[in-house]
């Protein structure tokens, strides 16, 4: 694969997978070969100006990739991703990585059979403004997560935890080195019939306390998290990629005081940086940034979220 570009295609080309094409046919020695869509005119509409042909049927590419990333509707992702997986071709499914954790298992149960390599796509472990302060964060005491959006025109398929929120269990499942003790959660549907607002709190095994709160229904577009930890608060705002630290210092007369104050972030579009992972990982034989496992980690701690929630519907 050194060799020769590596052959791609993106499966689903809706209002991600778009995104997919655009940044994969701009790689390096990556070969964008199809753009796969039921919808015949959207596959050649994200196709055009690129290398990519376009195709209605995942059928039509077997064989042909060296790897795929799939941006289909939730529900379909076991159905799409399995027959590839199974023949040994590395996929990035996007999140949440399945309808269920079941059907997560199948996937990698898939992936372990063949030795291919799957990576879901949580794209904000890409976003600099989070790799900035990550070598920060040491045992945090309380975490609190604030993403909030409108409200959208696709993904009504799953509710604002599997569609919105999970971004966030990802990253502090991706921080903390501990287990959830346990969840407490509450949310309702407004707009739709799935849930569109959600607060969730967490209790770690480590005593660490995290708040999240989710919602599409905001008129204002909020993703920010903050971590507060001994001596030291961290604070991440991933649509502004900015980033803060301060920490309690004291003098030589032992007067405290706080410093610190914006660190610096090299900008950059957090899906180009999670696809160029991606293909590392299959050039190079080595996990991606955020591994099957770790996907249906997000994936497992969503479903805890919302069994609690239905408790209270």
């Amino acid at each position: 694969m050194t060799e020769r570009s590596l052959r791609v295609a993106v499966v689903g080309v809706g209002h991600v997978g778009r995104h997919h094409a655009r940044l994969l046919s701009s790689l390096s020695d990556v070969d964008l070969v199809a753009t796969v869509d039921l919808n015949k005119e959207r596959a050649l509409e994200v196709a055009h100006g690129t290398s990519a042909r376009a195709e209605t049927d995942v059928k039509a590419i077997e064989g042909q990739v060296d790897a795929v990333t799939i941006a289909v509707p939730t529900e379909k992702h076991l159905e799409v991703a399995k027959p590839f997986l199974e023949a040994g071709v590395p996929v990035l499914v996007e999140k949440p990585m399945a309808s269920s954790v079941a059907e997560a298992d199948e996937m990698l149960a898939a992936a372990k059979r063949s030795g291919a390599c799957l990576a879901v796509g949580h794209t904000e472990r890409f976003n600099p403004a989070l790799a900035a302060v990550s070598p920060l964060v040491d045992q945090p005491r309380f975490i609190e997560v604030h993403r909030l959006g409108s409200f959208p025109s696709r993904s009504l398929d799953i509710d604002v935890v599997f569609d919105v929120m999970i971004h966030d269990l990802d990253v502090i499942l991706g921080v903390l080195d501990s287990d959830v003790a346990s969840v407490e959660a509450v949310g309702v549907p407004i707009l739709s019939e799935r849930i569109d607002i959600a607060n969730a709190r967490l209790r770690f095994e480590s005593g660490c306390i995290a708040n999240l709160t989710a919602s599409r229904i905001s008129r204002d577009r909020v993703r920010k998290i903050r971590f507060f930890q001994s001596g030291a608060y961290l604070s991440v705002d991933y649509a502004a990629q900015s980033a803060e630290a301060w920490r309690l210092t004291t003098d030589d007369e032992g007067e405290p005081s706080i410093e610190g104050g914006k660190l610096e972030v090299t900008g950059g579009e957090p899906l180009e940086r999670e696809l160029a992972d991606f293909m590392l990982a299959v050039c190079h034989g080595r996990e991606p940034g955020v591994n099957g496992a770790q996907g249906r980690r997000a994936l497992e701690l969503a479903e805890r979220i919302t069994e609690r929630i239905a408790e209270h519907v």
